[in-house]
Formats: C-alpha cells, structure tokens, sequence
C-alpha cells in the first residue's frame, strides 16, 4: 500500500522515483478518468513508475494501457511534481522522494476496464472529487489539467 508522509523537506536522503500519470478527458472534455487502486481503494489518475530503457511517454502510455485497457497518445506535459515535502511509503518499508510528470493523452484504442492494480475506474469532474477518495497528491494534478494552462505546472 502507498502512503504519503508530509514534513518540511521530508524527502531529504530518500531514493527518487520517477513517476508518471495521463489525464485522459472523455468526449465532451468535463470529466476525467479515474481508477481505484487495488493497494489502498483511493481514487488516481492511472500512472505508475518509469522503467529503465523507456522515455516518459512510453511509460504513461505503457501504465495506461496496463492499469486500463486503453491505448493512448501522449499530447503534452500537464505538470511536474517534485515535492521535497512529501514521501511515498509502501507497506514493504520503501520511502521514496516521488518526482512525477502528469500528461494530457488522447485515446486511440480500446475500452476502460480493470487489472491487478485496479478495481475499478470511472469518469468524474471537479464536482466529483470532493466525494471520492482521491489520493491527496494526485488533487493538486486534477487541479492543474483543469487549469487549462498551456504551460507545464511546475511544482
């Protein structure tokens, strides 16, 4: 299970990890796909880490197409976020400084569905997300998609 631990400059020492998640809006550009992690039920957008020998948008599309079902196509950077202040946790005893980049994606094949790592999924808007169960960092990535900036978010 993945938690999150906040103090200042918390993440000082820990090993990075480099992360990815894709935003993928439906068809009338309102809501998001979100998906249940099987580790600890909170709600996110599908992503994961980046595996060596693979570029940042192999891996979001990779994690999509894992955690989903879904094909997709990488549009652009939404954000980075290299919170020091926060550390990932796993059950095992991993600590970890997250350092992840949250990009737009289309979809190109396929229909949502669930895996190992998700129970389930579902298409919310802001609206939403006060009644999910959203995992605290990812807030701050739905916020920035909808934003609407064309600037990255750095954070």
């Amino acid at each position: 299970m993945a938690k999150l631990l906040y103090g200042p400059r918390i993440a000082t020492g820990a090993p990075l990890v480099l992360g990815v998640s894709a935003t993928l809006f439906d068809s009338t550009g309102e809501k998001v796909l979100l998906t249940r992690r099987a580790d600890n039920s909170e709600w996110v957008l599908p992503g994961g880490q980046v595996e060596s020998g693979e570029s940042l948008a192999e891996a979001c599309a990779r994690e999509m197409l894992e955690e989903t079902g879904l094909t997709v196509r990488v549009v652009r950077l939404l954000g980075v976020y290299s919170n020091p202040d926060m550390l990932l946790t796993y059950a095992n005893g991993g600590r970890f400084h997250l350092i992840a980049h949250n990009f737009l994606v289309a979809h190109v094949a396929g229909e949502p569905g669930t895996s190992d790592e998700v129970t389930a999924w579902g298409w919310y808007g802001p609206a939403d997300f006060d009644g999910l169960a959203l995992m605290l960092h990812h807030r701050q990535r739905l916020a920035d998609a909808y934003a609407r900036q064309v600037e990255a978010f750095i954070r």
